[in-house]
């Protein structure tokens, strides 16, 4: 049977043949085991609702062992035969144009060179799920081959709940994952129910189906790594032959060496998982490999010697280069971390004392006792960054949970008022910031979200790079033109992101569909987004192209220690701005929309959306385009601007200048020694 014949016939019509686990790609550790005896057989009956009652005898039992073995059922039975990738978008059977670049997009999140264990359904972050199982997919891509424009597919966390009539100018598709009861939103009780099958962890772009590979982070995480090294160098100075250490080597953190590059530093950069550096290293996006901490520190102390811009990756773990580090006198400039704390007892962050081996073992076997050597681990962290921090280097939190996890581990992430480090701060202290900052409260946030610069990006359908190409002489010449006129408030950030779409191309960054990043403020992405449509319509371009973003934007996402950690009105723990995104851009001409719980920090600890636009060409995208992106970005700045942040302020000032129909309400600030002499 065919490529194309296999997706319209979603569940096989006769049993396939089991199928064995792939010993050539990484695989999700296993997951606690929480269920009842009453709640497993539940999660069998879950699963069988899927086949016909014939298959039920034997898939019970099969699916018994996945649950015993890997802690969730994932249903190896019926992964696809064909390979798994971001095809050119017309070898997708579709009566839907727009659901056809919608397959395309769900197979590159699942492509082996993309995800991070793509077996499990798992692109990145260690739990950041596209489905829960492969029925799951296989329904779904049916679905999508025959549904019409007149249809939308509604997907209740990985389940496709069905195809319901709606119109031409609704979504084709809507997208929940991980929507809990407030209440219910505790990290066991994301192993709970995913267990039995009723809600997954969606990340950010894993369950949105908007992943672009590790260059979805890359730039602006490049971004973060220049202005921290602005933020403690000379003017005259360049972070040539300087530090950058950091971990991780996942689907996200893989970035960090390639941003390093750009930025021109020496990144180092831990990670536990050989097979995940060893990938990174044969994609380019790390340059050395080592698995010796006394090679890494000779390696480190000729790279500074010789200045030199390079990107090492060591095989172990971070927490023994921090100490051995300091041991040696070797300072760091730069310091933060990308583990997945999010997820700290299933696979997210690996403890000092423990080998990658012994740690898979035991947050299975003994969770308590893993979570004790975690937490114990994170303590070691904090001590050794600490004891840099004092002597100079600048360390933030990138927005994984680290510092949030240390704290509750009772590591030393808090100062008293003489900058002493206290791992037993008073209420007072605990009410306060950390610390170290969030690279959102110190660069991104003030940089670009109060902006409304964010991660933009598109994917070209065609598959072509020479597509790709177009496309960044397009994005290139529209920021010139807009740089010309633009405010003396941001003239760095265009021309940082001027460079970065100038060299994109041959900082090779394509891992999977033919996509690019692009930090875009709302008049450059939809300007963008306009001469790529009237490009399509000319012919320049050979097929549609696909808008999107990360999550991690100005609007689409509410998390109090990370992408709102710089809102001051204590509006940072509500998620109103995340939840209108997502219902605005609904009805603004979005091909599809998504809202997650989690997604960066963690399971309830975020509420995060996104959209994919498909533009085609015709005059009804152009509409769709000019309507959507505008609200995706402005909301954002227009809640940020009402918190008070004045970056945010003279934004939406400006554009409420350029588009009389916009009316914001602005805030009235109020004078500091008024508020002192009250309530004494």
């Amino acid at each position: 049977m065919d490529f194309k014949s296999q997706i319209v016939q979603g569940i096989p019509q006769e049993l396939p043949p089991k199928k064995e686990r792939s010993i050539a790609v990484s695989h999700a550790p296993k997951r606690k085991e929480i269920l009842s005896l009453d709640e497993k057989k539940l999660a069998i009956r879950n699963a069988l609702r899927y086949f016909p009652k014939a298959w039920h005898t034997e898939l019970s039992k099969e699916f018994a062992v996945e649950l015993k073995d890997h802690g969730r059922i994932y249903m190896y039975r019926f992964m696809p035969d064909y390979d798994m990738y971001a095809r050119p978008v017309q070898e997708y059977p579709a009566k839907s144009s727009q659901a056809a670049a919608l397959m395309l997009m769900i197979q590159n999140n699942l492509d082996p060179a993309v995800a991070q264990h793509p077996q499990e359904l798992i692109t990145y972050g260690g739990n950041g799920a596209v489905f829960q199982n492969w029925a799951q997919y296989l329904v779904t891509m049916k679905y999508l081959a025959t549904m019409t424009d007149e249809q939308t597919l509604h997907i209740y966390s990985g389940h496709p709940m069905g195809l319901f009539p709606s119109s031409k100018e609704a979504p084709r598709l809507v997208v929940t994952n991980g929507m809990m009861i407030p209440n219910y939103s505790k990290p066991d009780d994301w192993e709970k129910y995913n267990a039995l099958g009723v809600t997954q962890y969606g990340q950010m772009t894993a369950g949105s189906y908007m992943y672009i590979g590790p260059q979805g982070i890359v730039h602006g995480t490049a971004i973060t790594v220049m202005n921290a090294f602005r933020k403690v160098l000379e003017k005259d100075e360049t972070p040539a032959g300087k530090i950058f250490l950091t971990a991780g080597l996942g689907g996200m953190s893989g970035a960090q060496p390639k941003a390093g590059n750009i930025a021109g530093c020496i990144t180092i950069c831990a990670e536990v998982n050989a097979v995940a550096a060893l990938k990174r290293h044969e994609q380019g996006w790390v340059d050395e490999l080592l698995d010796d901490i006394d090679a890494l520190v000779h390696r480190t102390k000729k790279a500074i010697q010789k200045k030199e811009v390079v990107s090492l990756a060591f095989i172990g773990n971070v927490v023994t280069v921090w100490e051995r580090f300091y041991q040696e006198n070797i300072f760091i400039h730069l310091g933060s971390d990308q583990t997945s704390l999010h997820n700290p007892w299933a696979g997210g962050y690996y403890p000092v004392d423990l080998s990658f081996e012994e740690s898979n073992v035991l947050m299975s076997s003994d969770p308590e006792t893993f979570k004790e050597s975690v937490q114990e681990s994170l303590r070691r962290h904090i001590n050794a960054i600490n004891k840099h921090a004092k002597k100079g280097t600048y360390f933030f939190d990138y927005g994984n949970a680290f510092l949030l996890e240390a704290s509750r581990a009772g590591a030393a992430v808090y100062k008293d008022a003489k900058g002493n480090f206290l791992d037993s701060p008073s209420k007072d202290q605990r009410e306060k910031d950390w610390a170290y900052p969030s690279y959102v409260q110190d660069i991104l946030g003030p940089m670009c979200f109060d902006y409304g610069f964010g991660p933009f990006r598109w994917v070209c359908a065609s598959g072509k790079p020479e597509d790709l190409r177009k496309t960044d002489a397009i994005a290139l010449k529209t920021m010139q033109d807009i740089k010309k006129t633009a405010p003396k408030e941001i003239q760095q950030q265009m021309q940082d992101n001027i460079k970065w779409i100038e060299e994109a191309d041959g900082n090779r960054l394509v891992v999977g569909s033919q996509a690019r990043i692009l930090y875009a403020d709302a008049e450059g992405r939809a300007k963008i987004a306009a001469a790529f449509n009237q490009a399509i319509a000319s012919g320049e371009l050979s097929a549609a192209v696909i808008l999107g973003r990360d999550h991690h934007d100005v609007s689409g996402t509410d998390s109090p220690f990370r992408e709102t950690s710089n809102i001051y009105d204590g509006s940072k723990f509500t998620a109103d701005m995340a939840i209108h995104n997502v219902i605005g851009d609904s009805f603004r001409g979005a091909t599809w929309v998504s809202i997650h719980n989690g997604g960066g920090v963690g399971w309830g600890e975020v509420i995060n959306g996104g959209f994919g636009l498909v533009l085609d060409g015709s005059e009804e995208a152009f509409r769709k385009l000019r309507n959507m992106l505008f609200y995706d970005v402005n909301n954002g700045i227009s809640r940020r601007s009402w918190a008070r942040n004045k970056e945010a302020i003279f934004a939406i000032e400006r554009e409420m200048a350029r588009t009389p129909q916009l009316k914001v309400t602005l805030p009235n600030l109020v004078e500091e020694e008024l508020l002192n002499g009250l309530f004494i």
